[in-house]
């Protein structure tokens, strides 16, 4: 099987490659910057050089492909409705002329109830776009992975810095991209995920409040917490779409109110792990995984002697 891998350079994209390089896959990444990826080569990953922006890259890079994973989405630079609306109606649109059947998208959970919030819309649009095509697709929705809380809360806990929440947080039931990228493989090739749509969630549910205590367990340090106003992060919005630079700004403090509604991002996995026959006991947990990190990261600044007056060692940067 041919794998063709759409942002493979991300969190999620890379654990992917990886998943399915060990697993005896062929893969081919579809890059913007061959050089920024060129670590997926060493993995055994074949590059290719294509843009979703520029849908005239897209055919060459699809040929001959069996299947494609899109992890892909806007950069905090980039435009939101441009990447992942009208880069993924081209991506799709190739697909069908590449004749590539399988197809796994990445969505958002509960994305069809925020329909004010423009990332969730588009994924919600682009699942009906999917469902009007001839597409043998499977759409996952993740709520939100380990690895992006490490930036949020690990590293500032670390170096002293404050930990922005706001009053009332989502609880989230994070996963770890690893496991992500096993279901990936999983749903590849079993025919009840056809033309489905599936939930991509770990264990249980997490707020702020009771992340913050578990890296402060964890690490042995006392966080410094600020609680932001949900009402100021209203307000910057507001003022954010009266201004050009603005509108990615707005589009993304839209969905980070969807994160401060205390709405839960979560959904069953029983019936998931039944069609993909995987044991639930093999999904990690949060505590494992923060745990895992901070000894990790603990016995690092140990033997840096990071504690010491003076010394200008730095927290090492989040893990991918």
């Amino acid at each position: 099987m041919t794998l063709i891998i759409v942002g493979a350079t991300g969190t999620l994209g890379r654990q992917i490659t990886r998943r399915a390089l060990d697993e005896g896959h062929k893969v081919r990444c579809l890059v913007r910057s061959p050089k920024r990826a060129a670590f997926l080569k060493e993995w055994g990953a074949e590059l290719v050089q294509a843009d979703l922006m520029r849908p005239e890259s897209l055919p060459a890079a699809l040929e001959g492909g069996t299947a494609v994973i899109d992890t892909a989405t806007a950069r905090p630079t980039e435009s939101i409705r441009d990447l992942d609306w009208h880069g993924k109606v081209s991506l799709i649109q190739a697909v069908r002329t590449a004749q590539i059947k399988r197809f796994i998208f990445f969505s958002i959970l509960h994305a069809e109830q925020y329909p004010h919030v423009p990332l969730m819309d588009i994924k919600a649009c682009t699942e009906d776009f999917l469902a009007e095509t001839d597409l043998d697709y499977t759409v996952l929705r993740c709520g939100g992975f380990f690895q992006g809380l490490i930036g949020q809360y690990a590293i500032p806990l670390l170096e002293n810095q404050t930990i922005w929440v706001t009053g009332e947080t989502t609880p989230v039931a994070y996963i770890d991209t690893q496991d992500a990228a096993r279901l990936v493989l999983r749903a590849l090739v079993v025919p009840e995920t056809s033309r489905q749509i599936f939930p991509v969630v770990g264990p249980r549910s997490w707020n702020a409040a009771e992340i913050i205590k578990l890296c402060e367990r964890m690490s042995g340090r006392d966080a410094k917490v600020t609680q932001l106003p949900l009402n100021l992060l209203r307000a910057t919005r507001s003022v954010a779409r009266f201004f050009e630079w603005g509108g990615n700004l707005s589009d993304r403090l839209a969905f980070a109110e969807v994160l401060a509604s205390g709405k839960p991002l979560s959904a069953p996995m029983q019936e998931v792990y039944r069609i993909l026959d995987l044991d639930p006991q093999t999904i990690g947990t949060l505590e494992d995984y923060l745990r895992e990190y901070f000894g990790r990261i603990l016995k690092k600044l140990k033997e840096l002697d990071y504690g010491r007056p003076g010394s200008r060692s730095k927290a090492p940067k989040k893990r991918s």
